[in-house]
């Protein structure tokens, strides 16, 4: 990292809706070292930024007010070097390719752990990349994926088949379920 004041380096800003999941995130950040700012949007996230420029952030691309990406392009305009991963549960090549051309270091799919998101933040280029010991089943992909779609639809079963193409009480048997490993 250049330019970063050493008062800056274990700064980290967390950028995610999901209130839990960026509690236990926080902890878990704030366990290894970090001095660590929450925000649920993209407006308290600027704010923040603005602020106090991060070193490091982890911003979720898809917010309720607003896109990821802006958090990104803001800590760029205030000049701040920081290493940035861009966290979705609607990866695709598209949005994965634009955060990095958009100073993201890494573009991470949910659910992703705070050891995955801290090994992401550290990696330095040369360094071996670890694979996954237990990546994520097939089944457990497209959980994730239903799962998504349904808070999208606000847990409308009718709306979430819709979308998904598939029959409703096949949809319900599935949410009935428990996610597979």
């Amino acid at each position: 990292m250049t330019d970063v004041k050493p008062e800056l380096e274990k700064t980290l800003l967390l950028v995610d809706d999901d209130k839990p999941f960026l509690n236990r995130l926080t902890r878990a950040m704030e366990a290894r070292g970090f001095t660590v700012k929450a925000a649920a949007g993209v407006h308290e996230a600027i704010a923040a930024v603005r602020a106090d420029p991060p070193a490091y952030a982890v911003v979720d691309l898809r917010l309720e007010d607003g896109n990821g990406m802006e958090v990104i392009e803001e800590i760029r305009a205030v000049g701040q070097e920081a290493r940035m991963i861009v966290l979705t549960g609607y990866g695709n090549i598209t949005s994965a390719v634009y955060a990095v051309k958009h100073g993201a270091v890494d573009y991470l799919a949910k659910p992703a752990d705070a050891d995955e998101i801290y090994a992401a933040l550290m990696y330095e280029k040369g360094e071996d990349l670890a694979l996954p010991e237990n990546p994520m089943s097939a089944d457990r992909v497209r959980w994730e994926h239903i799962q998504r779609v349904y808070e999208m639809c606000h847990h409308n079963v009718s709306e979430t088949a819709r979308r998904l193409q598939m029959h409703r009480r096949t949809l319900q048997r599935i949410l009935s379920k428990r996610a597979p490993k």
